[in-house]
């Protein structure tokens, strides 16, 4: 019973995603949310890239793979690492991690299935007399086996385990002519609230949301919904 209804919640949440998309479980939401400071402005675009997460080191393994992917984002805008030995004009900070798991109440649509019986049928079937050994037609009434057809939908109410994943990505000015802290130029961060907790897959995913709005500014967040397939994750994953 319980494989039954797990099965039946698995078909309820693929339904309701072909509604909206084609394909089921290869569809990502997030939010972005974009600044951008109108008083800053850079000459060139050269960067040197940093971990903006102070329990991250920019030598740590997962924090280079991550980095490559927002490089290559950076690309896209025309900015570019400053080769060594060189001075950048903004340092990027990258700061990515996911929340403590939290509970949510949610509503599904569960299909629902009756079992529906055929009317006997008549088919012709040889049979061979024991005696004569002659081969005649005779009927034979067949009933074909019940077969399950879906009924319908009926809501339910379900609690389940969200993660949320997140990066922000933020430049400032590298060299400042005074004292004052460097001011901050820009900035984007992404968040995705949904049921898997791997981080690592979603990082090129959130990245690839944010790259259109590196460099710009939002007035409110919006809604950025990705295939594992888009043009944008596929450049992203690629690399430099």
């Amino acid at each position: 019973m319980r494989h039954r209804l797990s099965a039946l919640l698995s078909t309820s949440l693929c339904l309701a995603g072909l509604l909206a998309f084609t394909g089921c479980g290869s569809t990502y939401r997030f939010k972005v949310d974009a600044v951008k400071n109108p008083d800053v402005s850079v000459e060139d675009k050269s960067y040197r890239l940093v971990s903006g997460n102070p329990e991250m080191d920019s030598e740590d393994l997962r924090f280079k793979e991550a980095s490559g992917y927002v490089k290559t984002a950076l690309s896209s805008k025309g900015m570019y690492e400053a080769p060594p030995g060189t001075e950048a004009e903004m340092v990027i900070e990258v700061d990515y991690g996911m929340e403590e798991p939290r509970t949510e109440m949610r509503t599904i649509s569960v299909p629902i299935y009756v079992s529906v019986h055929s009317p006997p049928r008549i088919v012709k079937v040889q049979v061979r007399d024991p005696k004569t050994g002659q081969v005649r037609m005779v009927d034979m009434v067949v009933q074909d086996p019940p077969r399950e057809e879906l009924a319908g939908f009926q809501e339910r109410v379900i609690t389940v385990t969200v993660y949320e994943k997140y990066i922000r990505i933020t430049a400032r000015e590298a060299n400042t002519d005074d004292d004052r802290p460097p001011r901050e130029i820009w900035s984007v961060y992404v968040k995705n609230d949904d049921e898997s907790d791997n981080l690592r897959e979603y990082v090129p995913l959130m990245v690839s949301a944010a790259m259109d709005s590196v460099d710009e500014n939002s007035s409110s967040a919006k809604e950025v919904v990705l295939k594992d397939t888009d043009e944008r994750v596929t450049f992203v994953k690629k690399g430099m």
